[in-house]
């Protein structure tokens, strides 16, 4: 009986010793590493490439500006600026007839940054644009922490607002689409290029070995066929 038990847990014992060995040989078969890169690497678009369209100029944008979305678009804004006549400065200073003044000049002497004060110039539509459109771009180092306005056709609305609120300036006149023809064009695109006097003489003299044109040599040439 004894013998008969150890005979069973000697297989047993080899059963499991195989079953080890197999999964110790299979995992080294079927070891997998981990990949250097994980999925497809996707590349990001940098910032200011060619791939988009060129930016609508702000004149052809405020043709269709809407003053009353432009009042919606400046709530943005009132949270740091008054707008109406005579409105306190806050955070940031008040906005009425902003539109034709210096670039940080007066408003009831507002505290305006350095890196305003160097810009110099004025108020104009572009400037405004470019302000609201960016003003860490305008004016690199400006208080202001507003990120701007994206969107040109809501920027253009809310500068066609600011205009209303005590400037009244003449909106600017839309650039002319194909005002100019582009560089390298040809006159005529459609026509066919007059011959040049050159080129006239090269159909004219016939090519170094090219057979005579000469009529009397056609004649002359007939006669001796004849004979």
């Amino acid at each position: 009986m004894d013998n008969r038990t150890n005979t069973i847990a000697g297989w047993v014992l080899a059963a499991c010793g195989a079953a080890l060995g197999l999964s110790i040989a299979g995992g080294m078969v079927f070891h997998s590493e981990a990949p250097e890169k994980f999925g497809f690497p996707i590349e990001a678009a940098e910032e200011g490439g060619d791939a988009g369209a060129a930016e609508v100029p702000i004149a052809t944008l405020l043709a269709t500006a809407d003053v009353a979305k432009g009042a919606e678009v400046f709530k943005k804004c009132a949270a740091c600026h008054t707008i109406n006549q005579g409105g306190a400065n806050g955070i940031g200073p008040n906005l009425y007839a902003t539109l034709g003044e210096g670039v940080a000049e007066g408003k009831g002497g507002f505290a305006f940054s350095d890196a305003l004060k160097s810009k110099g110039g004025k108020w104009d539509f572009d400037n405004m644009s470019a302000w609201l459109t960016s003003p860490r771009k305008f004016a690199p180092g400006t208080k202001m922490t507003f990120a701007g306005i994206g969107n040109g056709q809501d920027r253009a609305n809310v500068i066609a607002y600011i205009n209303s609120m005590g400037s009244d300036l003449p909106m600017p006149a839309a650039p002319a689409a194909g005002a100019a023809a582009p560089a390298g064009a040809p006159a005529d695109p459609g026509g066919k290029a007059e011959p040049t006097t050159e080129d006239l003489s090269n159909k004219a003299a016939p090519a170094t070995g090219a057979p005579s044109i000469d009529p009397a040599a056609k004649v002359r040439g007939a006669k001796e066929d004849a004979k």
